[in-house]
């Protein structure tokens, strides 16, 4: 039964009257997007919003799964990204980005980024990478690759919005099609990514050229390490690196991945059990998890569900 609620001696149905509410939470992401630079205090958007402090996180963590907060740094984070590409320097971009200091926010940055602002900046200069198509369950894919491993692996509806990613993610880096793309050796790739992709991971695993920062590597190492049927949380996740309150830094590592399913963040889920973001879409991940646990279950090495907290 709906909720109804009273408002000039009429009565009105829950879904509708949330559309004032949804409005305003509408109208402080806007403000906050039209003004990065600008102190974004709860106090301040919630009067904004007009709504309690209380009401208005309670709203984003509804509606977005994030907090206002986190909402803020986002969308700097996103200011940042085209501020490295044109400001005199990082230490400018950062400031001109809405950030309050470069000593406070690197580390952060480096979760956000993938790699350090300056390297960001620098846009994969003096880095060489080759790349070829492939065709999976999963749709089309590209596969990247540096003379030490693959380095990117990508899912995707065009060959043409795979290629732009690839050149966005490493704009100053030298990006050619492998020679090796109609060769045996992309064959053997291409049979191994499928062979995971259908819930059986090859016995020889593929190189892989793993950037990131040292806390990325560390949650992409242990993400390599939960076996093919099985999920664990975000908060596990953290804790396994040896780092309990880095919550929410896990889960930004696991959306820095740019090496899907070789590097399984499709293995991590919310402590809730919902499966959360991922960044090739959740119909990719529920499938991912679905073919992984139905393999599992016919070879009977399904285990017992880990505690989610």
């Amino acid at each position: 039964m709906k909720a109804t609620s009273k408002s000039n001696g009429k009565r009105t149905t829950g879904a509708n009257s949330s559309v004032p509410i949804l409005s305003k939470l509408l109208e402080v992401c806007r403000y906050v997007e039209k003004y990065p630079t600008v102190p974004h205090s709860l106090n301040e958007m919630s009067k904004r919003a007009a709504l309690s402090q209380f009401h208005l996180h309670r709203l984003f963590k509804s509606f977005l799964q994030i907090t206002p907060r986190e909402y803020v740094e986002q969308v700097r984070t996103a200011a940042l990204k085209k501020q490295l590409r044109s400001a005199a320097s990082v230490t400018d971009a950062i400031y001109e980005s809405g950030f309050e200091s470069s000593s406070a926010v690197y580390g952060r940055l480096d979760a956000h980024l993938g790699m350090t602002p300056k390297r960001y900046r620098g846009g994969g200069a003096g880095v060489s990478i080759s790349f070829a198509f492939g065709l999976t369950p999963l749709g089309k894919v590209l596969i990247g690759a540096t003379d030490r491993g693959i380095c990117y692996l990508q899912f995707g509806d065009s060959e043409r919005e795979l290629l732009e990613q690839l050149a966005n993610e490493y704009p100053q880096a030298v990006i050619t099609p492998s020679v090796a793309a109609s060769g045996r050796h992309f064959a053997d790739w291409m049979r191994a990514l499928n062979s995971q992709l259908n819930g059986r991971p090859s016995k020889h695993p593929l190189p892989l050229d793993i950037q990131g920062t040292a806390f990325q590597k560390r949650v992409w190492e242990f993400l390599r390490s939960i076996p093919s049927g099985e999920v664990v949380s975000y908060a596990e996740v953290a804790r396994a690196v040896d780092s309990p309150r880095a919550v929410r830094a896990a889960a930004s590592a696991c959306a820095s991945n740019r090496i899907g399913v070789l590097i399984p963040c499709h293995r991590v889920i919310r402590g809730t059990g919902e499966l959360g973001g991922y960044r090739w879409g959740l119909p990719r991940k529920r499938t991912l998890l679905a073919t992984e646990r139905r393999v599992s279950a016919s070879l009977g090495g399904i285990r017992p569900a880990r505690s989610k907290r």
